[in-house]
């Protein structure tokens, strides 16, 4: 290589996203690796992300719907403080009328784990639930949800920019993920149509 003028490059190392608090709260696993749920806003499940861009990493937060599959809340941002969480929890209570008992389930990382998200669940009414270190399985519809938005966008693109990365994302979400594409889970409706349907027919309604 040295005769040849060649040089290696080394991959990009890739962040860490999960990083379990000292002195984490004995909080317990609500959900149990069950990510159904029989009503909207009930039963959330979130985690964190990292997308690369020609200006360094892209950090996605999302929080999901488990009866709809709906994101209901993200944040995008180029940090990993609490911030970043605590803003798709906002999004998702802002947009979403939440159950009395509503649940969000999360791993154990630093963000999720903090004074300071704890206390933000808290003036939103939801219960956190938290998986166990290192078992991905424990929040494996967040996971399954990082592996299409990767498989079917972020690995086909090129982003120069966190700003051109953020509007890719949102408009993934919003106008292809939520509203266009079919869920076997769902029957092969939208999150949308379930989210619609539950509501028409709900004697609430």
């Amino acid at each position: 290589m040295r005769d040849l003028g060649l040089a290696p490059t080394g991959r990009r190392r890739r962040p860490l996203t999960t990083v379990a608090a000292p002195g984490v709260h004995a909080t317990p696993d609500l959900v149990h690796r069950d990510f159904t749920a029989d009503r909207p806003g009930h039963k959330m499940v979130g985690d964190i992300t990292y997308i690369p861009t020609g200006q360094g990493w892209l950090y996605l937060a999302t929080v999901i719907d488990c009866a709809t599959r709906k994101i209901i809340g993200w944040a995008c941002t180029d940090h990993l403080k609490t911030s970043l969480v605590r803003d798709a929890i906002t999004m998702a209570a802002t947009h979403t009328t939440l159950a009395p008992d509503a649940i969000f389930h999360s791993d154990r990382g630093t963000q999720y784990t903090s004074a300071e998200f704890r206390e933000h669940l808290r003036a939103h009414r939801i219960t956190p639930s938290l998986g166990r270190t290192g078992a991905c399985w424990d929040n494996a519809l967040a996971e399954s949800f990082f592996a299409t938005l990767k498989k079917e966008l972020v690995h086909r693109t090129t982003y120069h920019t966190h700003a051109q990365a953020r509007q890719e994302i949102a408009t993934y979400i919003e106008l292809f993920y939520n509203h266009t594409r079919l869920h076997s889970t769902l029957g092969y409706i939208t999150p949308n149509e379930a989210e619609n349907l539950y509501h028409a027919t709900s004697p609430a309604a």
